[in-house]
């Protein structure tokens, strides 16, 4: 039977029937469940070899959005997110994007660019020359240092040189071009102009200082689109509104930062439970929203001819699957399986399709019936056991806080007191 990601009332299921769909869904071993489901699978000992000065670990609720349609294939999307409605508006998203085909996805070439910064240079046009005229030498002093990586298709493709004029005076940058398959890349990138700097520094007899990768991956792009018709969204009105939802981050930074954020609701979510470095992607996302010198959103969203919703998402997305926290991190492994991507582009374009829907989700709600709305019971959920409720007592004090639109935690402390007056818990 066809796998599908698409099951009605799958937030209505308990915790273990969902884990169920999930384990057939993704081939799951009994081991692979216990990893995902224990709060200690991160082992302190493995812990203590990832990062400095570890006292223990911090897990945050890991859920799946359903119903994603990418390229024709049914995807389940696990994401670690502690912030309420996220996973549900991208389901509901990717829910109304099938009746058209889902999302279509594309991506370049993973291409990182590794930075060589040279100063004290007294003719930097000449020094940009020079460097360029040695290009080959370079490059194969860069491929020396990786072999595998070569031998994969990747490795150090070309360079480019630019003069920067900054206040301490001309920098002549050198900007590797490497190809880094299915690995994020730093370290490569990183390791390339650090073996490149000594060559640079006789060309150009300047000093070389930073060799590094950036975060700005414009090389390598990850694009979605969908098409959402009007019956989906609830009529043309609708539409509209998101629409002028759209051009209002389009004309203003402000709501430009917000928009974005909610894109990286999406994306990051998926980011963090796969290992990838979710600060890296968000640095990249941000200046990539600026790169015109204006910050817009990384989204676009418009009507087309027959009164649909038509959306698109391009942003960088310098992601891995192999090497780093993909390889070492228990419930990352367990993630990659559930997801069933084979390479590091096919994950870069299934995030920028949950960053898509999760856009729409967050329009749609605003456009329709206000975002505050779309948290209020979850939120109201949080406070109630914060508060100290427990079993039904959580549901009762939800429903009320909500009913009255007082979702505060001050409330739920009297609701509480009430309810216990009344002989209710």
């Amino acid at each position: 039977m066809k796998k599908t990601s698409q099951v009605s009332g799958f937030y209505k299921l308990t915790p273990k029937a969902r884990t169920q769909f999930v384990k057939d869904f993704a081939d799951l071993t009994d081991e692979e469940v216990e990893v995902l489901q224990s709060p200690s699978s991160l082992k302190l000992e493995l812990a203590d070899r990832m990062i400095e000065n570890v006292i223990g670990t911090f897990p945050l609720p890991l859920g799946v959005a359903m119903n994603f349609l990418i390229n024709g294939k049914d995807y389940l999307i696990p994401m670690a997110i502690e912030e309420p409605s996220v996973v549900a508006a991208a389901t509901y998203a990717a829910k109304m994007a099938r009746q058209k085909g889902g999302f279509f996805t594309s991506s370049t070439e993973p291409i990182m660019i590794g930075q060589i910064q040279t100063v004290d240079i007294k003719d930097p046009t000449t020094a940009k020359t020079n460097i360029l005229a040695a290009k080959k030498e370079i490059l194969k002093k860069a491929n020396e240092q990786d072999p595998m990586l070569v031998s994969a298709g990747g490795g150090a493709k070309d360079l480019d040189v630019k003069i920067l004029d900054a206040k301490t005076g001309p920098m002549v940058i050198t900007e590797l071009r490497v190809d880094c398959r299915d690995a994020m890349g730093a370290n490569a990138v990183n390791t390339m102009a650090e073996a490149v700097a000594p060559m640079i520094e006789r060309i150009t007899k300047g000093r070389v200082y930073l060799r590094i990768i950036s975060n700005l991956a414009t090389k390598r792009l990850a694009r979605a689109k969908t098409v959402i018709t009007k019956e989906a969204l609830g009529g043309e009105e609708i539409v509209d509104g998101i629409v002028e939802a759209y051009n209002f981050a389009a004309a203003d930074p402000y709501r430009a930062a917000t928009h974005n954020k909610g894109i990286l609701n999406g994306i990051i979510g998926v980011v963090i439970p796969t290992g990838n470095d979710h600060r890296a992607i968000e640095a990249g996302a941000h200046a990539y929203a600026a790169r015109t010198g204006k910050y817009i959103p990384l989204s676009h969203w418009e009507k087309n001819e027959d009164g649909d919703l038509m959306g698109s998402l391009e942003l960088p997305m310098a992601v891995g699957i192999i090497g780093g926290a993909t390889k070492v991190h228990p419930v990352a492994k367990v993630v990659l399986k559930i997801l069933g991507v084979k390479t590091a582009s096919e994950l870069g374009e299934v995030m920028a399709a949950v960053g898509l829907a999760q856009n729409l989700g967050a329009l749609r709600a605003l456009a329709h019936e206000g975002i505050q709305r779309g948290h209020m019971s979850l939120h109201a959920r949080n406070l109630a056991i914060t508060a100290g409720a427990s079993g039904d007592l959580i549901e009762l004090i939800v429903e009320k806080m909500v009913e009255e639109r007082k979702v505060r935690m001050d409330r739920a402390k009297e609701l509480l007191e009430e309810y216990k007056k009344k002989g209710r818990i």
